[in-house]
């Protein structure tokens, strides 16, 4: 289960990625927000980021207009690796060198075209394993 937030500056690519996840049929839970009023992007980045650091969800997606701030709520939560990601080979080596368990993206900064090409690079890669970045993921923990 994928856990989404946005606020009004990333409501829609957050329905593009849901078009997304619903083609693939991917579960996703929507934390919100449910249209364009403006909003306030830590309630909904929160939300999708303690889904996931309960372990109701494995993994989220959070977008607002830089990615910068949701990014920044999200790794508030303990237990989150939330990766501002603009392109493809970012997103690939969070998971496979940091085992981020959540992405951000930007909309007013990447377009459709390519934030779905970062989605599918996040959801698509598992963390490598490796002892060197296990070791390096535990530090950032402490």
């Amino acid at each position: 289960m994928i856990a989404l937030g946005c606020d009004h500056g990333g409501y829609d690519l957050k329905q593009e990625i849901k078009k997304y996840l619903e083609e693939r049929n991917l579960e996703y839970k929507d934390f919100g927000c449910m249209d364009k009023s403006s909003c306030d992007y830590p309630v909904y980045g929160r939300a999708a980021a303690e889904a996931v650091a309960k372990g109701e969800c494995d993994r989220g997606i959070v977008v607002c207009t830089t990615g910068i701030g949701i990014s920044i709520t999200a790794n508030k939560v303990p237990g989150i690796r939330c990766a501002l990601c603009g392109d493809a080979t970012s997103a690939r080596l969070t998971r496979l060198h940091n085992n981020a368990n959540m992405l951000a993206l930007g909309a007013g900064i990447v377009g459709t075209n390519q934030a779905l090409d970062i989605v599918d690079a996040f959801l698509h890669t598992d963390f490598s394993g490796e002892e060197r970045h296990q070791r390096r993921i535990d530090q950032i923990e402490k």
